[in-house]
């Protein structure tokens, strides 16, 4: 299947933001991934193309960073911190209750296509361990219950704000347009630094 003149556009206003163009391809890998949900072959093809690269380099990124997946994801993409300190706090609890919810495993997605979960290393976030991102945006201070109804509502299309950042959940292709650099206008609504991340800084101010 072949990008529209729209589509096209939109990878031409990506790539004119840097001075030079292969610096574009990870923008671009997540636009293509935006439209297809996941990387395709097309894609890495098509950023090759125009950024006059080859398609090894543009897979080298592609399969680096574990943003860019290589499997359709779920409309709701739930990755569950397991790392050391959100794993002591009942990450590992969240994410066992989870495959046993939803029948599924790491990189698995639902039989309706709603919810793919994944084993995710840090979201760096551990002042609100444990924590779960759902298309990148925070769910802090989980449970396995917590995280059970949270993905019950995703399916039932009427999915629980995040705790932080915009105030209704985007969908994975969304918040991938969002990670390509478009304005979705909701980069001011919500909380983005909550009461213990700025902890810190109180103190070395000398507030209690």
């Amino acid at each position: 299947m072949n990008f529209t003149p729209d589509q096209l556009k939109i990878m031409d206003s990506i790539i004119a933001r840097y001075p030079r163009s292969r610096s574009a391809v990870m923008p671009l890998l997540h636009y293509v991934q935006a439209l297809d949900g996941y990387v395709t072959p097309r894609g890495i093809e098509k950023i090759a193309e125009l950024l006059d690269i080859s398609t090894a380099e543009v897979t080298a990124v592609s399969s680096f960073y574990t943003q860019y997946r290589t499997e359709p994801a779920g409309e709701y993409h739930v990755g569950v911190c397991i790392n050391t300190l959100c794993a002591v706090m009942g990450g590992d609890a969240i994410y066992d209750s989870l495959e046993t919810h939803l029948g599924i495993k790491n990189h698995e997605t639902t039989a309706d296509g709603k919810v793919s979960i994944e084993r995710i290393e840090c979201n760096a976030a551990c002042d609100y361990a444990p924590v779960v991102m759902v298309n990148w945006e925070f769910y802090d201070n989980q449970t396995p219950q917590s995280v059970k109804d949270l993905v019950d509502s995703a399916r039932a299309g009427n999915p629980t704000p995040p705790t932080r950042g915009p105030k209704t959940l985007r969908t994975w292709k969304q918040n991938s347009e969002v990670l390509a650099g478009l304005n979705d206008g909701l980069a001011n609504e919500g909380v983005s630094a909550g009461e213990a991340t700025l902890l810190g800084l109180k103190i070395a101010k000398g507030g209690k």
